[in-house]
């Protein structure tokens, strides 16, 4: 699914926590999520130093945030059943956030593991 860049620009002009809606819902929707890849995932740092795993909607969104640290690194597509199954419990034993829908000017959300599974499984509910 190709977005037009005033799509791209709106949603990217939401507050976290809208874009956090977004994300569970194209999630959901799509069944995939993005994430960015060169030799290994990006993860960035929270304000208190904690790892978290770059996660977008689309791969608009990732590819625009291929910038700085991340120059260099290609979208990658993860199919959501592999997200919750196989992602998400890595996640937590490595101790290493979610870090949703960053852009390139603002962090994303980073919600409890246990959140974001419940949140992306309550809409998956809504739509089967």
């Amino acid at each position: 699914m190709k977005m037009n860049q005033k799509k791209i620009e709106s949603v990217l002009g939401l507050p976290a926590p809208l874009r956090y809606a977004h994300f569970i819902k194209i999630a959901a929707d799509q069944r995939k999520v993005w994430g960015l890849f060169s030799n290994g995932w990006a993860l960035a740092e929270t304000n208190d130093g904690k790892r978290a795993f770059s996660l977008w909607p689309a791969e608009e969104y990732a590819a625009l945030c291929a910038l700085g640290d991340w120059s260099g690194y290609q979208t990658r597509e993860i199919d959501l059943d592999t997200f919750l199954e196989i992602l998400i419990p890595k996640l937590k034993e490595s101790d290493t956030l979610a870090g949703v829908f960053p852009t390139p000017n603002e962090k994303g959300i980073t919600p409890d593991l246990e959140l974001l599974t419940a949140d992306i499984r309550n809409e998956l509910s809504k739509i089967e």
